[in-house]
This record gives structure tokens, sequence and C-alpha cells, in this order.
């Protein structure tokens, strides 16, 4: 039995320090050394304060800013420990009364845009935490972010055609705009 369970208990520890602690350290030393800003978290700061993070939705409800998708997240918005998708299907009660709301909301906020609301502004993403929404829900939403902030709609549309990213690699994803980043460059044309 000895002669059994050494070996065994040599190779545990061995493929414990190797999986557990050293390929652990070698690959964040290496995210950190070669991609530390994202390494980092992909924080954004200005002026010495911490403003958010590129890869995490924020909730937005003023219309002088663009809106985010919705959260899935519980028991707060955008709650990075609690990424989630809501679970609810197509057909369920709940899920249609949200979106029925998350509708009635955005008409109120700009009752005179009779356009179809794009469905990323109404339903959550998978995780819950997506920080990204399509060009064409930025574009809903010039209109009336223009008008909160006195700029012409033609800027705006602008500044949402500089801020959509492509697709991954040319092939992977859908172009988007990365809310969070949208709304700090409109701070920044006061």
């Amino acid at each position: 039995m000895k002669t059994l369970l050494r070996p065994a208990l040599v190779i545990f520890t061995l493929l414990s320090a190797i999986t557990g602690l050293l390929y652990p350290l070698a690959v964040t030393g290496a995210a950190q050394g070669l991609f530390p800003q994202q390494a980092a978290g992909s924080l954004i700061a200005r002026d010495g304060k911490l403003l958010g993070s590129a890869l995490i939705g924020q909730s937005f409800t003023s219309p002088k800013y663009f809106w985010g998708r919705p959260s899935a997240t519980g028991p707060m918005a955008n709650n990075a420990a609690g990424s989630s998708g809501s679970n609810q299907g197509p057909l369920n009660p709940a899920l249609v009364d949200a979106v029925k709301a998350r509708i009635e909301a955005l008409h109120a906020a700009d009752p005179g845009n009779t356009a179809t609301v794009p469905a990323d502004l109404v339903t959550a993403s998978a995780s819950g935490l997506d920080p990204h929404i399509s060009p064409e829900a930025a574009r809903y939403q010039a209109g009336h972010v223009a008008r909160e902030r006195g700029l012409q709609v033609a800027d705006v549309q602008a500044l949402i055609a500089t801020h959509t990213e492509g697709r991954d690699w040319a092939i992977f994803g859908e172009p988007r705009v990365n809310v969070l980043k949208l709304n700090l460059a409109l701070d920044q044309r006061r």
C-alpha cells in the first residue's frame, strides 16, 4: 500500500504546485507584462478619478447620456460579482413586461422618435454586463442626446461613427459602440 500511496501523493503535490501556483503566476505575469491595461481590468480614469471599466456596462439614466443595455445581474445592476443572464425566455411574461417598460421609458425620454427601438436597448446580454450597444441603438438615441446637450445631430452621429468598433479580427462579432467611452467623449465636448 505504501508503494502506491507515496508516488500518488508526490504526483498530487507536484501537479497541484504546477497547476495551482506556477501556471497561474506565469500567466498573470505574462499578461501584466504584455497587456498591462487589459490585465488591470481595462479601467478608465480621468484626472486621477476612476470612472469605470471598458469591459463592464454602467447604468446611465440621464437623457443627456446614451443608455446602454439593461443589466440582468442581481441584486444590483451591472454587478460583476453576479454576472448571469436572466434565464427568461421570449414567452416569459416577466420578460415581456420588462421589455414593454423599457420601450415606454425610451419613448418617454424621446417622445418624438418614431423609429423602431433596437432590441439591444430593451434586452439584457447573456452576461448581464455588456458595455456595448449596436451602432443602430446609438443612432436611435442621437436625437435626444443632441437636444439635451445643445449639439447638432450630425455632430453626435459623427461621434458615434468615431466610437464604433469593428468586428474582432475583421470576422468575429458585430460592430459595436462602448457606451461609457461614448458618454465620456460627449462630456469632453462641453
